[in-house]
């Protein structure tokens, strides 16, 4: 048996033909970069996330940096956030001219250290980025207390965590800005790239909006340097076909992640999520992360580790896993400039070394839950 990491040709069997009928509309409209369609998308989407506005845009990584404009971070600012994250957290902090300032994380949630974040504040922090990473939701009470404190601007990387709540509240509704991807293997995703930002200000949408439009709040009147960052029709009629679906197919995962909580949970040498019956979390399940634990080594790098090894054995087996991530940030090449040595952060190195994903989607049958838990068990029961 092959067990996908996830399957797009498993959800495209339940929902083609209503998926088919939508872009057939689009092409016929002659409407392929706004209109109607795209305007339906932000009024469900700020409805469903329970803000005032969502503005579509080309992707999760254009949401961050049109956040970071409209909120005038730049040259000189400092924005905190995690180093174990997608690169494009930081890369979007990188490209408006600012600093990331990386934080530990707390190793049982892979989220920014809390108890940390406040000595990470310099007179040129502007903001906090919290990742609500593999649709873990950050504890968005104490984070804001924090913003509030230190007079911080709040930016939202949901882009795992379509969603996921936070006390029934959901995420990229708490902060100054949310920021969505839409990549397809998302909790929400479209066929292609695309992205959303999040917020209850006016006066931060409508510049969003500008900057997304080539600084153009009126045709041919450009007021700044913007981007070409828009959602287009298509991926938004899409999305408006998937959008009603997104809680049944969380509260599917969900499911799965507490099959695999409830069979994993004994074998030693296995970490598993904790925290599926936190009344105070909704997570979304955009990944289940394991760690297979090993030693005490710190490195990120390391060539036939244990987790490595436990991989290519669930290979041979069918079963197909993938690692997020395998680099923290501060570790990558583009970053090698800013003087980060292997030490900086021990924990999210060490963490970057034993996490794998194990399958997890909506449509993924009792049948194929049963088989990656079962070679699980046989891997370990062998000694490994």
């Amino acid at each position: 048996m092959q067990i996908p990491p996830f399957s797009l040709s498993d959800q495209i069997s339940e929902i083609g033909e209503e998926v088919e009928e939508a872009v057939i509309k689009v092409f016929r409209s002659g409407k392929y970069i706004g209109g109607e369609i795209v305007n339906n998308f932000e009024e469900a989407f700020a409805s469903e996330i329970q803000t005032s506005f969502a503005v579509g845009c080309n992707s999760g990584t254009d949401a961050l940096i049109l956040a970071l404009r409209a909120l005038n971070i730049g040259e000189g600012d400092e924005v905190i956030t995690s180093s174990f994250s997608f690169f494009a957290t930081a890369e979007a902090i990188t490209s408006v001219g600012a600093k990331p300032v990386f934080v530990e994380i707390d190793p049982e949630n892979y989220l920014l250290d809390l108890k940390l974040i406040e000595k990470a504040i310099t007179p040129n922090t502007k903001a906090i980025m919290p990742v609500h990473l593999f649709g873990y939701p950050f504890d968005m009470d104490q984070l804001m207390e924090i913003a509030r404190r230190n007079c911080l601007k709040v930016i939202e990387d949901c882009a795992q965590a379509a969603g996921a709540k936070w006390k029934g509240k959901a995420v990229g509704s708490f902060g100054d800005i949310g920021c969505f991807s839409f990549f397809p293997t998302k909790n929400l995703g479209a066929a292609g790239d695309g992205g959303a930002i999040t917020t209850d200000n006016c006066d931060l949408a409508r510049s969003i909006r500008e900057l997304a439009i080539h600084g153009m709040p009126k045709r041919y009147l450009h007021t700044k340097f913007g981007y070409n960052s828009r959602l287009d029709s298509i991926q938004a009629a899409i999305l408006n076909v998937k959008l009603p679906r997104l809680s049944k197919w969380v509260s599917k995962r969900k499911e799965i992640a507490n099959y695999y909580i409830d069979e994993l949970g004994y074998i030693e040498g296995i970490k598993i999520p904790s925290i599926a019956s936190d009344i105070d979390t909704c997570h979304s399940w955009n990944q289940f992360v394991i760690r297979i634990l090993d030693d005490d080594k710190l490195v990120s790098d390391v060539k036939g580790n244990k987790r490595d090894l436990f991989k290519l054995e669930l290979q041979r087996y069918g079963v197909n896993t993938i690692i997020y991530y395998p680099i923290p940030i501060h570790l990558q090449p583009a970053y090698q400039k800013f003087g980060y040595v292997e030490g900086y952060l021990p924990v999210t190195e060490k963490v970057c070394n034993q996490v794998l994903s194990l399958p997890i989607f909506p449509e993924m049958t009792f049948i194929q839950q049963s088989y990656v838990v079962d070679k699980i068990k046989n891997i370990y029961a062998n000694n490994f």
